[in-house]
């Protein structure tokens, strides 16, 4: 029976190779550019968390190949592998942070359990550095810079104003979901409850203080002064001369 490899990319962001017990696959793995680590643990492979993505996918395929073309059996994720990638990283061309978006959601389509499913989701709902709470502070700060630039702009800066509040909305939805995410495929009460946060969900956005408004700005028109989402009078509450 062949040997199986797994190679894996890893909670802190570094890719691992694990299996590789006799000379041969330590080899071809090294010579991938993955390094060699001899513990306590056993021999494994590891690419440093400062290899940027492109490298990591780039020597994750490369040493995959090897490995295959040499009789081994290798696992490998698509996130890893430069053939199965949807849609490849480049074609994203500047947009590096909507392609670590795509990295994650690779992640997630090949999580086999619930504990890895929490692992790869955990970065989008992170209260600190999760992909929502940077995507709630960059909407935040465009308004902030609008309202800098032009004081006359404030309609603008109250529509990004109702985008981060709908962002802090989802983050809400998800407060809590780690130990739900972990639990799932292993007990079968998690489905009614998670049923339970569905059905709540319509209710919850419809009470949403920035849904309520936006609704208000819209069917007032410009006869009526525009509400920020702090609850306060923008600046176009009196008339301008």
């Amino acid at each position: 029976m062949p040997t199986s490899i797994t190679i894996t990319s890893e909670f802190s962001g570094s890719v691992v190779a694990k299996g590789a017990t006799d000379d041969l696959s330590a080899q071809l793995l090294r010579h991938a550019g993955f390094k060699q680590i001899d513990d306590w643990h056993g021999r494994r492979h590891r690419l440093p968390t400062t290899t940027p993505l492109a490298d990591q996918v780039a020597i994750a395929t490369h040493a995959a190949e090897m490995l295959r073309a040499a009789r081994y059996d290798v696992t490998l994720p698509p996130s890893l592998d430069t053939a199965r990638m949807s849609p490849p990283v480049h074609v994203l061309g500047p947009y590096a942070a909507g392609a670590e978006v795509l990295r994650i959601t690779d992640r997630i389509r090949a999580a086999e359990d619930g504990t890895s499913l929490q692992r790869a989701v955990d970065h989008l709902p992170h209260p600190e550095h999760g992909a929502l709470e940077r995507v709630r502070e960059a909407l935040e700060a465009a308004g902030e810079e609008v309202n800098d630039l032009d004081d006359e702009a404030y309609a603008l800066a109250d529509r990004f104003g109702f985008a981060t509040a709908f962002v802090s909305s989802a983050q809400s939805e998800l407060v809590d979901s780690e130990a739900e995410l972990r639990r799932i495929g292993t007990a079968s009460e998690s489905y009614p409850a998670a049923r339970t946060v569905r059905d709540h969900r319509g209710a919850a956005l419809a009470t949403s203080p920035a849904v309520n408004q936006a609704k208000v700005s819209l069917a007032s028109g410009s006869e009526t002064a525009p509400v920020t989402t702090t609850g306060l009078p923008s600046r176009a509450s009196a008339p301008r001369r």
